[in-house]
């Protein structure tokens, strides 16, 4: 038991290190060396728990996916309006993207370098059916626009949220996330939510943002 907990502690060590580097460099332009030096384990454990760089790529890719479906668990738990529920779940994801590396990282991965293996789905396709079901149900609420092209509008917050990721990365601190996301969505609730609903969704954006700096120990 007790070699069985290492090995996965270990396991978790290479993962953690290898997203750290493939978020700040690239997936290119890192190598398993420089992995094995930024976790501090040896070449043989490496090789032990993945036989090359894309498979780490790949499970760093399918805990990506997993916090993914965990998060829009727990959130329709909660039982809200569909577009309360969509905004909370992208707010609950840039907290992810604040609290650790590995999901900042399966954003660079998903954007280029790495090809989606089976049975895994490319996240923009699993993001994209997340908002475009939200977004559809939030219009059968009248929280939406009527005559507003859903499958537009989820195209446009999937790609709006990726990219504010990959654009901020070299010009600003990982803590300026929720800022970006609440940015977000007072540009989608203006555009997308009928007037009388806005003051609501637009002071739901400003008390999840408060609440994701509050979870986040970078900005205390």
């Amino acid at each position: 038991m007790a070699r069985q907990l290492r090995a996965e502690q270990t396991r978790s060590t290479i993962i953690t290190a290898a997203a750290d580097l493939f978020d700040r460099h690239g997936y290119e332009r890192t190598s398993l060396s420089d992995i094995v030096e930024h976790a501090q384990v040896t070449k043989g454990a490496l090789y032990f728990h993945f036989a090359a760089k894309e498979d780490l790529a790949h499970a760093i890719m399918e805990l990506q996916s997993r916090a993914v479906r965990q998060v829009t668990g727990e959130v329709e738990e909660r039982g809200c309006p569909s577009l309360e529920a969509l905004m909370r779940i992208t707010f609950a994801f840039t907290r992810l993207s604040v609290e650790g590396p590995v999901v900042r990282a399966g954003f660079r991965l998903a954007t280029g370098g790495v090809e989606v293996r089976p049975p895994l789905r490319h996240p923009f396709t699993e993001w994209l059916e997340i908002a475009t079901n939200r977004l559809l149900a939030a219009v059968r609420e009248a929280d939406v626009h009527p005559d507003v092209d859903v499958h537009a509008a989820a195209r446009s917050l999937v790609s709006f949220f990726v990219g504010t990721r990959v654009a901020g990365r070299p010009l600003e601190p990982v803590a300026r996330l929720p800022r970006r996301t609440t940015e977000m969505w007072h540009l989608l609730i203006r555009g997308l939510v009928p007037v009388p609903r806005r003051p609501r969704y637009l002071g739901l954006a400003a008390q999840l943002e408060r609440e994701t700096a509050l979870a986040d120990p970078l900005t205390r």
